[in-house]
């Protein structure tokens, strides 16, 4: 005879202005009636109210597909985000809306920026830590972009990740520097300090005020002064040439790896791809869904299918799945996440290309 699924306890008041919503202590709810679900199946969606605030809600409030129309869907676009197909092309496999994809990616990406931070090790590391800048853009090749990763040097634990906006560079023909300085008249130019003062963004994040660690970089001359910003920790910067052979071997393995794993698992980041992303906070939310990704569910190692870098950390006991990923909503009022993963979250990030992009201010989803 097969044993009866154990009986749904609301954990808290899920009313981030209810006193129960962070203090579960003498928490009390009654049931509220039950309303029917369609999707992926008829069932039935018990509700509660809580005994303080008088707010009523239901099981699916503490659900990843909360407040989703296509709920059934949102196993399989994480799955196929993961696995590097594009937002089209997904749409195409699902015959769904394009819009009902991005909204799911979305979505996911903000789950996944709750999730880094809940795990995020708070304590100095006990390794040292490898830095460098993945490159890529947003709308156009006229709009580049760093994202500035902290990784652990044993665990290839991905600590901390910042985002920094970029004036385009390298070698150009005449029609293109035209083409650049049209949009700089248009928009603005980008902070020429952007990768220093992210770096310093992202290692403030990993290393608390008053402590120690050894950092591992290339020659970019942005780096040393990202450090000497932070006066109240103590560094030790070791530097690698860029030209070096990128070998398991490399002090700088480590980070290149996760650079190879993005660009490999992201269609977005693909050389010469047309699925790129068409705004700054695309691009953040595909990378924090392929880190959560790399931290959690994938091996260190591919041959041997041993242990996730979270588990080499002691942060997991075993190694997640897409369904640990989605088991449970995370509330961003219950998440005191940092300020610059704050504005990522509300997507306060803009695009300069796209100055009538929407924010995230909606009630209901998260």
């Amino acid at each position: 005879m097969a044993a009866s699924k154990p009986r749904f306890t609301p954990p808290f008041c899920p009313n981030p202005d209810c006193k129960h919503h962070q203090n579960q202590e003498d928490w009390r709810f009654i049931r509220w009636g039950h309303y029917l679900r369609t999707s992926p199946w008829v069932h039935s969606v018990p509700r509660y109210r809580c005994s303080h605030c008088r707010r009523t809600f239901s099981r699916q409030t503490f659900q990843t597909s909360y407040w989703l129309r296509r709920p059934d869907l949102f196993h399989t676009i994480c799955e196929r985000l993961l696995s590097g197909s594009g937002l089209r092309q997904i749409t195409r496999f699902l015959h769904c809306s394009p819009t009902t994809v991005m909204t799911h990616a979305a979505r996911l990406g903000r789950h996944a920026l709750l999730i880094l931070e809940a795990h995020r090790p708070r304590d100095a590391p006990s390794e040292a830590l490898v830095v460098d800048g993945f490159e890529s853009f947003a709308f156009s090749q006229y709009y580049p972009l760093h994202l500035n990763l902290v990784v652990g040097a044993e665990s290839h634990f991905v600590y901390a990740f910042s985002e920094s906006e970029l004036r385009r560079k390298g070698r150009m023909r005449p029609p293109q520097k035209r083409k650049r300085a049209q949009e700089e008249a248009r928009v603005g130019r980008a902070d020429p300090k952007a990768i220093e003062k992210g770096m310093t963004e992202a290692v403030a994040l990993v290393v608390p005020p008053g402590e120690q660690a050894c950092i591992r970089s290339d020659e970019h001359r942005a780096y040393p002064r990202a450090l000497n910003r932070l006066k109240d920790r103590t560094f030790d910067h070791e530097v690698t040439s860029s030209k070096a052979a990128r070998t398991a071997s490399n002090p700088l393995f480590p980070v290149n790896r996760q650079d190879q794993m993005l660009r490999h698992t992201g269609a977005n980041h693909r050389r010469e791809t047309i699925a790129f992303s068409k705004t700054r906070a695309g691009v953040i939310e595909r990378a924090a869904l392929q880190w959560v990704f790399m931290n959690f569910m994938k091996s260190f190692s591919e041959k041997k299918r041993d242990a996730t870098p979270a588990q080499r950390l002691g942060l997991t006991d075993h190694k997640w799945t897409v369904s640990d990923f989605l088991q449970a909503r995370r509330f961003a009022s219950r998440v005191a996440l940092p300020t610059i993963w704050q504005a990522y979250y509300e997507r306060r990030i803009k695009t300069r290309r796209l100055p009538q992009s929407k924010l995230h201010q909606l009630r209901y989803a998260f």
